[in-house]
């Protein structure tokens, strides 16, 4: 793949790396996708501060193209980040990493930090021990925390406090966070051992009600014209299976004509190849990618959802828009964090930041 650099269109509002009275902490992001957590971060304030992002990588360029269409102040580089020199990157106030999950995900093949994708949380620990973030945020799939017997879990979490960070982990269901969709994902905080500040960090509470996939999808509805919104041509078998699927049911649970069922082994429980969704319930997880039954079936019109409407179900806003073709913006969408989520994370580190702006300035170096 021909990689690429993205040019920053204006200048970040202030020096990267330093701590002053102006607005903005800065944020640099590595594996950034389309842009959910910088999403998250930016919507944060508190005592009239937030985020800014600096700049981010990706190597796919449909999600770099995506980012920085949304992010046109943030430098953007559409490059492998093994090949990245963090010594000339700015130093940010804090680091983001969703590092790839393909070799710990349970649908994947399992082979932990020994996978091509399971090695890269390396490249995030040389960016810790080389720039120096006064805080990071990470993210991962739920299935990390069992990777060979945790065997992998207790490894990554050593690097990162050997490169000199305090931690804070948990596993997060968003659909308690006001996410419409039940997405399970391992959070880990950490901020400079020197700075004292993990202490303060509190994790964010749960909402009193969840929001579900109804709510998404219908309040308010979607515009007919709104950007990658264009609907899949189901074919009529296709269409005729989903006829005999209610919401909730799968192609395996659900009573039809054999000549309608998949010969597939699978467990027929958690499957979700043609499986509808329960409207008045958080959707299940939304992927990024899988062959036919995989997009995610409406609940009561015959069809695959459109890219908008699992955009919503991630919490992105209509505005957000996803470069690329089809596929290529579901992968983006469906690898992405939950923004609102983020949003909860990034929010409880300003507040500890704005607190203790003095603190820092004593002990950030």
């Amino acid at each position: 793949m021909k990689t690429t650099t993205l040019e920053i269109f204006d200048a970040a509002p202030e020096k990267m790396g330093e701590f002053s009275s102006k607005q903005n902490f800065t944020v640099g992001e590595l594996f950034a996708g389309a842009g959910g957590l910088a999403l998250g971060a930016s919507q944060t304030k508190h005592n009239g501060k937030s985020f800014f992002h600096a700049w981010a990588t990706d190597i796919d360029q449909h999600a770099c193209a995506t980012f920085q269409r949304n992010f046109p102040k943030t430098k953007v580089l559409c490059y492998p980040v093994e090949k990245l020199d963090f010594s000339k990157l700015d130093r940010p106030d804090g680091l983001a990493f969703g590092f790839p999950c393909n070799d710990f995900s349970i649908v994947g093949d399992r082979r932990g930090t020994k996978g091509k994708y399971g090695k890269l949380y390396l490249q995030a620990v040389t960016a810790l021990e080389t720039l120096r973030p006064l805080f990071f945020v990470a993210e991962n799939v739920a299935g990390l925390r069992n990777s060979n017997g945790s065997a992998d879990f207790k490894k990554i979490r050593g690097a990162f406090e050997e490169a000199g960070y305090s931690l804070k982990i948990k596993d997060l269901r968003f659909d308690g966070y006001g996410v419409p969709q039940s997405r399970r994902r391992v959070i880990i905080v950490g901020f400079l051992r020197s700075s004292g500040l993990a202490e303060m960090f509190l994790w964010p509470k749960k909402t009193s009600k969840k929001r579900t996939a109804r709510e998404a999808l219908e309040s308010p509805p979607i515009a007919g014209d709104a950007a990658n919104h264009e609907l899949t041509k189901q074919s009529p078998h296709v269409v005729e299976r989903l006829e005999y699927i209610k919401p909730g049911e799968n192609v395996f649970t659900a009573k039809m004509p054999k000549r309608m069922r998949l010969q597939l082994n699978c467990n027929a429980k958690i499957s979700q190849i043609y499986r509808r969704l329960e409207p008045d319930k958080p959707s299940y997880t939304v992927t990024g990618s899988g062959g036919g039954g995989t997009h995610v079936y409406h609940w009561e019109e015959n069809r695959a959802l459109t890219n908008r409407e699992r955009a919503r179900l991630q919490t992105f806003p209509d505005d957000f828009v996803f470069c690329g073709g089809k596929e290529a913006v579901r992968k983006q969408i469906g690898m992405a964090v939950p923004p609102r989520a983020a949003k909860l994370v990034f929010k409880e580190a300003l507040r500890v930041l704005s607190k203790q702006r003095a603190t820092i300035h004593s002990s950030y170096g």
